[in-house]
């Protein structure tokens, strides 16, 4: 026979679990979980969020034990997904992006659109074509507040907590959703007193004996060039006595007669038209830069980014078709 006398060590256990289970999947705990692997370190996704690196690692306690398995394999020195981790991982990424369609699906609807919006823009196309547009933006949507920080530097979108970033070079292989704005066609510069005074390259070798002005900085990739030989790309590891983290100081740099710089045609368009600065080695280009729009991997953008984008892009476009109307490339 079975004895109904209530068994009070399970029922306290009963409750603690359900007490421990409410909000054990909660989507702060998705979240955290989400920018911890993103970020690399619960450290980094707290500071994104602005919560403690405690916080975030209580919070990943809870959802361990509410899930029976272990989510990540950490050392001292670094931290990676477990098997169940990366799976998990995977279905966190679909229910935030289904909370984000929930949200703007209501927002569609008709609410304006409000907040903060965080772009970022490398420092020259960002004060040409960027900062111009932001007030247009405002005009048209006052509600948004618009952060705006321009550098050559790559930043972290997720760290940073950017809504969108310019990018203009070689778009490495990642997460970030990625729109494509225009291909930018590029060239070595130098200015004729330059050349005179050190000789014209005829060969890639010859680049070697010269004054190389490069972008660098931590993570630039400019510390070495690529020039296509045909079909062929050929690697060139550019030297010289000046670099810079600013493309501009560079363009100033090789207007001035200091060295040979490599250049997106649209930025110096008005130097090559008016002899200012001449390319250099032309049967040797090197391959296009990509300009692009990135965002963190979301499939649905917030009204608020999607329209800042759009105004972008259509800028941008007009931007470099002007600069670069009767050029060459």
């Amino acid at each position: 026979m079975r004895d109904n006398t209530p068994d009070v060590s399970d029922r306290s256990g009963d409750a603690r679990g359900e007490q421990a289970r409410s909000g054990m999947a909660s989507l702060d705990n998705i979240e955290s979980f989400v920018r911890s692997v993103e970020l690399g370190s619960f450290s980094a996704a707290g500071r994104s969020l602005r919560l403690s690196a405690a916080v975030i690692s209580h919070r990943m306690q809870v959802l361990e034990r509410h899930l029976g398995c272990r989510l990540f394999n950490r050392s001292t020195r670094k931290m990676q997904l477990t098997e169940p981790g990366r799976i998990f991982y995977e279905r966190c990424l679909e229910i935030r992006e289904a909370v984000e369609r929930a949200e703007s699906s209501v927002t569609d609807a008709g609410a304006t659109p409000r907040g903060t919006l965080r772009v970022t823009a490398p420092l020259g196309f960002g004060r040409r074509v960027v900062a111009p547009l932001v007030p247009r933006y405002r005009a048209l949507r006052p509600e948004i507040d618009v952060r705006l920080r321009l550098s050559d530097h790559v930043l972290d979108l997720f760290l940073e907590a950017v809504d969108v970033a310019v990018r203009m070079g070689s778009l490495a292989d990642s997460s970030l959703a990625v729109r494509r704005v225009a291909e930018l066609p590029r060239a070595l510069l130098a200015s004729p007193t330059y050349l005179a005074r050190h000789g014209t390259p005829g060969r890639i070798g010859d680049l070697g004996r010269h004054q190389c002005l490069t972008l660098r900085f931590p993570g630039s990739s400019e510390f070495r060039w690529t020039l296509m030989d045909g079909d062929r790309p050929v690697a060139v590891a550019p030297s010289g006595p000046m670099d810079a983290d600013d493309g501009d100081v560079l363009t100033e740099w090789a207007l001035s007669g200091e060295g040979i710089a490599l250049k997106p045609l649209f930025e110096v368009a008005v130097h090559l038209r008016s002899g200012a600065l001449v390319r250099v080695l032309p049967q040797y280009p090197p391959p296009p830069a990509t300009l692009a729009l990135l965002y963190p991997h979301r499939q649905l953008l917030p009204t608020k980014v999607r329209t800042f984008a759009d105004l972008l892009v259509k800028e941008a476009r007009l931007h470099i078709a002007t600069q670069m109307d009767g050029l060459a490339a």
